[in-house]
């Protein structure tokens, strides 16, 4: 087995992975192990500055490993019962530790990435629930229609029996699903809202809807397909709440699958932006209108930008009582140069990319004295870090949150001035 060797686990990376080091130097990257701990692996994936492994044996633990709680988390080959799927990192690591290892990879992202040697990073603020916080589930299937996740690093969707993620009456909603095998099938989601409304989502190839018999289930079913959005049965959306807000969101609108997490990302920003009754703010990537709902009752007038047409038309309905707000339905770099006036904030919440070259270009143009970044990728974060500082901006500020224990994402939001 000329392919095993044992390493020295000396760090943890972001993407979940710990790190060793071959003989010839070069860093090599094992998932599910803590560092301290010796292991046993199998390379997989060699290249000429890294290579990947698949742990085989823990030879000496590390005092912090504990047992998973799911079956389908990885086991030791000797231990296992069921294959493993790859929808959680760290549930061999507690949770205190999850948070410390979080706050320690986004320090690090931002000094490799972003070139800034002293990041302000706070202390990661904690989920008030490390298991059934989830508000989203989204299932693969497999060829015979069985609800599953992906594997890890793989497009092969692992069957599975339970998931300590989502929230208790998401959970206790999904395994009373049946879903054949329908040809075209590709995702099935489930999103609660409030007052425990549950939404189906079907996501197919195929225009023709599936046949489907819902009975006795307290839920809303629609279909998405190239032919658009069809409701199935009840509604085309769910209402969310968020400290006391009510907000709708569609099928195919995003929203944060952590609520309570959600309320404290409000009340950080809320308490951070010089927000005044003079204040003008531009909200890019503002979706459905989470933060901008909050932001246009404390400001003297509020621009958001969208380009997802169903999240603009939610938007539109969530914000429909202030009439302080503008609505740009277009992408950030064409909308952002037509702005009529100078911004006081802005706030940026892009997607995991994070922000494009244009879309610095034209914040940088604009020159808000103060910019809110809220990320949900350390390292995409760590290089558009480095194109702010270079723009003429200062990182005043971040703080993590903890949008998604037992997993290595992690959320934070930066503060930024000029």
């Amino acid at each position: 087995m000329d392919d095993c060797h044992d390493f020295l686990i000396t760090d943890l990376t972001y993407g979940g992975d710990g790190i060793g080091r071959l003989a010839d130097g070069r860093a090599v990257f094992v998932p599910y192990t803590l560092p301290g701990e010796r292991v046993r692996a199998r390379l997989i994936e060699e290249k000429r500055g890294h290579a990947r492994a698949e742990l085989l044996e823990v030879l000496t633990p590390s005092p912090q490993r504990i047992r998973p709680r799911c079956p389908h988390f990885h086991q030791l080959a000797a231990e296992r019962s069921l294959q493993p799927c790859g929808g959680c990192h760290y549930q061999h690591m507690p949770y205190d530790a999850q948070l410390a290892a979080k706050a320690a990879i986004l320090r690090q992202q931002l000094q490799r990435l972003g070139g800034l040697e002293t990041p302000p990073v706070r202390p990661v603020v904690a989920s008030p629930k490390a298991w059934n916080y989830r508000n989203h589930i989204q299932f693969h299937l497999t060829p015979q229609g069985q609800l599953g996740f992906e594997a890890l690093r793989s497009n092969h969707v692992v069957p599975i029996r339970e998931c300590h993620l989502p929230e208790e009456a998401l959970d206790a909603l999904w395994s009373c699903l049946d879903i054949e095998a329908i040809p075209g099938l590709e995702r099935v989601s489930l999103r609660l809202g409030a007052g425990e409304e549950a939404l189906l989502v079907l996501e197919s190839a195929d225009p023709q809807p599936p046949e489907l018999t819902v009975e006795e289930l307290p839920l809303s079913v629609v279909h998405l397909s190239p032919a658009g959005v069809l409701v199935l049965a009840g509604s085309d959306h769910l209402v969310m709440e968020v400290s006391g807000r009510f907000f709708r969101v569609s099928a195919e609108s995003f929203f944060q699958v952590n609520t309570s997490l959600a309320a404290q990302m409000v009340a950080h920003l809320l308490d951070q932006l010089p927000l005044s009754p003079q204040a003008v703010v531009v909200e890019v990537y503002c979706g459905v209108g989470l933060f901008s709902a909050f932001l246009a009752e404390k400001v003297k007038r509020l621009i958001g930008i969208e380009v997802s047409p169903s999240a603009c038309a939610d938007f539109e309905v969530n914000l429909d009582e202030f009439d302080n707000v503008v609505l740009y339905e277009a992408r950030a770099e064409e909308a952002l140069p037509a702005i009529d006036a100078r911004p006081d904030v802005v706030v940026v919440d892009p997607p995991r990319a994070g922000l494009g070259p244009a879309v610095l270009q034209a914040l940088l143009a604009l020159g808000a004295p103060v910019l809110a970044y809220v990320s949900c990728d350390p390292a995409t974060l760590g290089r558009d870090a480095k194109r702010l500082l270079a723009g003429g901006y200062r990182l005043a500020d971040i703080t993590p949150f903890d949008m998604f224990p037992q997993t290595y994402h992690i959320e934070s939001v930066s503060l930024w001035v000029k």
